[in-house]
């Protein structure tokens, strides 16, 4: 929900979830368990990146993306397309925030808030990378 605030109803981040239907004779990638206690807990300061083991396309302002590694893939609405267009390239979660922030009417306190449970989301799901803190 990254921004909802003031962007209104049909702005705010909605990720949609869906299994890919594979033929039986396709071999399935081996899947690392992830549990609650392996989560990485996201700062401000955090470096995050879309990961490699995924694809994905535009679809008019929405995007899908397909994990390679679960076979599940996922559709953002226009803001979670934003936030995917940005993390194709290492950005602190501040530099994210603050990105949004100036473009969207929402407070910056806020927008962090929302940006940081979805790439908590995204991170558990193996989209995207946690690769450092920066110092600071």
């Amino acid at each position: 929900m990254v921004c909802e605030g003031s962007l209104g109803s049909n702005s705010s981040l909605q990720i949609t979830k869906h299994r890919v239907i594979r033929p039986a004779s396709v071999s399935r990638p081996a899947r690392r368990g992830q549990t609650a206690a392996m989560a990485i807990l996201l700062s401000a300061r955090s470096i995050v990146v879309a990961s490699p083991n995924q694809v994905s396309c535009p679809l008019g302002d929405e995007a899908a993306i397909l994990n390679l590694t679960n076979t599940i893939y996922y559709g953002l609405n226009p803001v979670g397309t934003r936030v995917w267009g940005l993390l194709q390239k290492p950005k602190t979660i501040a530099e994210l925030r603050d990105t949004l922030a100036g473009e969207y009417d929402v407070e910056s306190e806020r927008c962090e808030q929302d940006l940081l449970k979805l790439l908590e989301h995204m991170s558990a799901e193996g989209l995207i990378q946690v690769q450092s803190a920066a110092a600071g």
